[in-house]
């Protein structure tokens, strides 16, 4: 990539809109799940599987089970995006309380 490709980017990265959503990931082996929101819920799962990967996962339960059943078995999940016009307000307890319904509808755990 030369340097001007670089430059627009790096650009077109900051200036990207925020993606706030609801995700889960899911372990097919036993079939938990685990889910989390996210301010740029479309590109959370690359910081998600890297402390995965490196035993570092604040989430104790999760990285338990991706020790015994090792990568290949879980899949991230986006489950629910707002709008880009919702409410600048609301957003944080909105995605809250999304994150508790979908916690309820799939019988998961809080990430």
């Amino acid at each position: 990539m030369d340097r001007q490709a670089r430059k627009a980017a790096i650009a077109a990265y900051k200036e990207r809109k925020p993606a706030w959503g609801v995700y889960a990931v899911i372990c097919t082996a036993t079939g938990e799940a685990w889910v989390g929101r996210s301010l740029h819920v479309d590109n959370h799962r690359n910081g998600l599987w890297f402390t995965l990967r490196q035993g570092s996962s604040p989430h104790a339960s999760l990285q338990a089970a991706w020790r015994e059943h090792g990568e290949r078995e879980f899949r991230f999940e986006e489950l629910e995006r707002l709008r880009d016009d919702f409410p600048e307000v609301a957003r944080t307890s909105e995605l809250k309380a999304r994150q508790e319904l979908w916690c309820s509808r799939l019988q998961a755990s809080a990430l």
